[in-house]
């Protein structure tokens, strides 16, 4: 029988933030958030990694040739991090710490059944990783995506922040600075360019548009 407290937490679990307009940014191409798994819901708290024991990182089932549809970083420290899309679930992430065992537990970073783009860029510098990641329809036969990820793993990579930016070309790079705690999406045009930032205590902004003169 259901009582009002299960009822009340069940409301505050679901609940969701909503997405902050930018001036030249549509309202709904725009979301960011923290996404810990097993499921992006958002506000929730990460658990405890479970190794699988796995000596490689779960490949992609989309294929034929899967590696396309894969991204690989090995940090300064000897950590490593993998990526990979599962066809209409979305991106996954998983990574290695030297002589612990095996790699993590798939942990989803943006859900989505929306088709994989070919391609995961996968960045670290000072502890830090970044990652570039987009879906669309056609968009491995080389369509435009519709759906762009920039995503930032931190620390014990436990909590991985991702932003999503949809109807947009994609992210064509990052750059770390501050010691690994200032992520700077860019992307370039002949109109103008585009930059998202992330910070270790803000988290992401919106993408600000910048044109040319």
């Amino acid at each position: 029988m259901l009582t009002w407290t299960t009822l009340l937490a069940t409301a505050v679990a679901c609940g969701q933030e909503r997405p902050v307009a930018q001036d030249g940014i549509a309202p709904s191409a725009q979301e960011h958030a923290s996404t810990p798994s097993p499921a992006p819901e958002e506000g929730s708290k990460a658990p405890a990694d479970t190794a699988e024991h796995s000596d490689e990182p779960r490949e992609s089932d989309i294929g034929p040739d899967h590696s396309l549809f894969e991204g690989k970083v090995t940090l300064a420290d000897g950590r490593r991090v993998a990526m990979h899309y599962r066809r209409g679930e979305g991106l996954f992430e998983q990574h290695q710490i030297p002589n612990a065992g095996g790699w993590t537990k798939p942990r989803l970073i943006y859900r989505t059944r929306t088709p994989a783009c070919q391609g995961i860029e996968l960045q670290a510098s000072d502890g830090t990783v970044t990652a570039i990641a987009d879906f669309g329809l056609y968009c491995a036969d080389g369509e435009p995506p519709t759906e762009s990820i920039a995503a930032v793993g931190m620390g014990d990579l436990r909590r991985w922040d991702h932003h999503l930016t949809k109807d947009f070309d994609g992210w064509e790079r990052v750059t770390v600075t501050d010691h690994g705690r200032k992520a700077t999406f860019v992307n370039r045009s002949l109109k103008g360019h585009t930059t998202l930032v992330w910070t270790l205590t803000g988290g992401f902004s919106d993408p600000v548009d910048k044109h040319a003169d």
